[in-house]
């Protein structure tokens, strides 16, 4: 038994297979997130002859589609264990060592069979990043952190013409634009981002960020360090209209790096006072490139939240740089103190240039996406190995230009942190990929309930992958390249990747949306 490490939030029965809220060992009678109905599939998994007898799962039924001899892996049950998965009517209606009949049969002997990857940190959302994303196994990304100003309109846009499940959160940089009078794009650099709101404009911000959770958003995201004009007051009020709805507030930090003043310590005691104040829940947004080298610092800092009783959550992924607008109010003057890097550091996406003071310039004005390497790679190693942290990819491509993140992040996990260092198990990676990005969300977005598991009455959202071969492909002069190893990836029970290639026309993707206010 190991000691116990406050800094790192760490407790002696902490480990990444545990749910973030574990202090005993996890199993389904003791789950407090799981319903009989829950406990009853978990035992069906393991192959409980009476259970299945009694569900009437046999040979004389026949599915839509079966998988077979797969080691599935449910880390909310626990199970691990090559059983067969029968699926019908976008459901998951067995998991049976029995063999199950199905008109379709996908073989996945040596094979991997977990839930479909939950993505909540995904700008991209559109088909060409939808893509990129099923390729890496991802079934659900969400646009958490900046979101939307029209949550109906954004919504109405992406039926019936994704892949894979997507959805978004009332954005307060979208909302603080709109009624600045700044145009609205990706990121604020005029008036959104360098004019303070008078209490009557943080009052109309909050109002549509009212009307937008009505609307169903799932969250309220706040890319704080991209307004900094906004007041701590403002903050607040948009935490408070989170509380209000029940909705997780997804907060960009509105510092990084650890110079003081200013420092992402700081930035992150603000989030938690107001998380604290209000009662809104917290999820901390890339918590490496928001933390640099001061990550650990507020890894131990949201691990001692939570030991208080505090609903805080974090996110990483396992770069070392990061990708942000040129021209939004990160690279404002003194960005080089702050990030402790120079302009060689930064990378221009549409070439691969190196900047300079010259092309930085230049290119600032024109306006476009720079890649920043400033992330150490033993913060990026501490922040996946970490049991408080979910894997999310903060992707945005864009014509086939953009950061590898957004095609290699969750097989990147898979294969060179769990398979090449083991700094992760197996399990542990896929519970960060899948149940607690779920869990998180699902108070609010009832539908989250049936996503990040395998289990009968589950939706049939699966990755099947080879853990032999898995790995990212992606670079950052290929940008766009699909990782490998991902064999399978049903969305609602339909093979979008079928033998490691993608279904060509085929879009099952729905939107993932909380409860509509039919009268606002």
């Amino acid at each position: 038994m190991k000691k116990e490490d406050d800094r790192l939030g760490r407790t002696t029965q902490s480990s990444p297979e545990q749910p973030l809220s574990a202090t005993v060992p996890h199993t389904p009678a003791n789950d407090p997130f799981m319903s009989r109905r829950d406990v009853l599939a978990a035992s069906i998994a393991l192959g409980s002859p009476l259970l299945l007898n009694h569900c009437g799962v046999g040979r004389e039924k026949v599915y839509d589609t079966v998988i077979r001899n797969g080691r599935v892996m449910d880390p909310e049950s626990g199970v691990d264990a090559v059983t067969g998965v029968g699926i019908s009517d976008g459901k998951v209606l067995a998991v049976s060592k029995t063999a199950l009949e199905g008109r379709t049969t996908l073989d996945a002997t040596g094979l991997v069979v977990a839930p479909g990857f939950i993505d909540v940190h995904q700008h991209g959302q559109d088909l060409e990043n939808y893509r990129l994303k099923v390729m890496d196994g991802v079934t659900t990304a969400l646009e958490l952190e900046l979101g939307t100003h029209d949550v109906d309109r954004w919504y109405a846009e992406r039926e019936g013409k994704a892949p894979i499940h997507f959805g978004v959160s009332a954005g307060h940089p979208a909302a603080r634009m709109e009624v600045l009078g700044e145009p609205l794009k990706f990121l604020p650099a005029g008036d959104g981002a360098h004019r303070a709101a008078t209490d009557a404009e943080i009052a109309q911000i909050r109002g549509r960020i009212e009307h937008g959770l009505r609307r169903g958003a799932l969250a309220v995201g706040m890319g704080i360090q991209y307004t900094p004009a906004a007041s701590r007051w403002e903050i607040l009020e948009m935490f408070r209209a989170a509380a209000r709805y029940g909705a997780l507030c997804h907060v960009h930090l509105r510092n990084m790096g650890e110079r003081e003043p200013g420092s992402s310590v700081e930035g992150l005691e603000e989030a938690l006072a107001a998380a604290t104040i209000t009662g809104a829940p917290l999820h901390v947004v890339h918590i490496t490139s928001s933390g640099l080298r001061a990550a650990d610092k507020l890894l131990a800092m949201i691990g001692e939240a939570r030991k208080r009783g505090m609903n805080v959550t974090t996110e990483c992924y396992p770069y070392s740089a990061a990708m942000t607008a040129l021209e939004s109010a990160l690279f404002d003057e003194g960005w080089q103190q702050r990030l402790g890097i120079g302009y060689g550091e930064v990378e221009w996406a549409a070439t691969g240039e190196r900047l300079t003071a010259a092309t930085f310039a230049a290119y600032r004005k024109r306006g476009g996406l720079a890649i920043i390497h400033m992330i150490p790679e033993n913060v990026v190693a501490l922040a996946v190995a970490s049991p408080l942290t979910m894997i999310a990819s903060d992707g945005l491509i864009q014509g086939g230009k953009g950061h590898p993140r957004v095609s290699g992040t969750f097989s990147r996990v898979l294969g060179r942190y769990v398979r090449e260092s083991r700094s992760l198990s197996l399990m542990g990676a896929l519970r960060k990929m899948t149940l607690d990005p779920a869990r998180s969300l699902e108070r609010r977005v009832p539908s989250m309930r049936d996503k990040g598991r395998i289990r009968v009455g589950a939706g049939a959202d699966l990755t099947v992958f080879d853990p032999a071969q898995v790995l990212d492909q992606a670079t950052y002069a290929e940008p766009a390249k699909p990782s490998a190893g991902i064999r399978h990836v049903l969305v609602s029970g339909q093979a979008v990747v079928k033998d490691g290639k993608l279904v060509d026309g085929m879009l099952p993707g729905r939107a993932v949306r909380a409860p509509v206010d039919q009268a606002s």
